[in-house]
This record gives C-alpha cells, structure tokens and sequence, in this order.
C-alpha cells in the first residue's frame, strides 16, 4: 500500500513552491497534486515493503536448497565416478 502522509507531505511542499500571487489556488493545487501522485504510483504497481521482504526470505530459502541440492549432486556424481 501506499504511504499517504507521504504523498500529503509531497503534496503539501510542491503547493508551497506556488508563486505568491496564487495563494488562493494553493489547497486546489495541492489536492491536485496530491491526487496526480496518488495516481501516478498505483499505475506504478509497486510492492508493499513486506511484500517485497516475504519473497527475499523466500528467494533467499530457494538459494540455500539449490546450493544443498548442487553440492549433493556433485558428492553423487563423484562417488559414481569413483565406483
């Protein structure tokens, strides 16, 4: 999911770089680009940092079993080189 006090703090900081004359339209710019960021990074289809934690560890276990698996085949093929 998307941190949304991020997106508001962006929102709220891009708003301030408003020229002076324009204040009235400050919280409409805001919500604009609050909403344009929004939007923007849901197209982005990005992973939660848990999501993106669960499949490391599972990555990482998938490593760990195919290093046992290689070295187990090397032991086999070299005992049956050696019978």
């Amino acid at each position: 999911m998307i941190n949304v006090r991020a997106i508001d703090e962006l929102a709220q900081r891009l708003a301030t770089l408003v020229p002076p004359g324009f204040d009235a339209a400050k919280d409409d710019l805001a919500k604009t680009f609050r909403a344009t960021l929004q939007s923007g990074l849901e197209r982005l289809n990005l992973v939660t940092r848990e999501e993106f934690d669960v499949q490391r560890l599972v990555l990482l276990r998938s490593r760990e079993k195919l290093e046992a698996l290689e070295k187990r085949l090397a032991q086999l093929e070299a005992e049956q080189r050696s019978s």
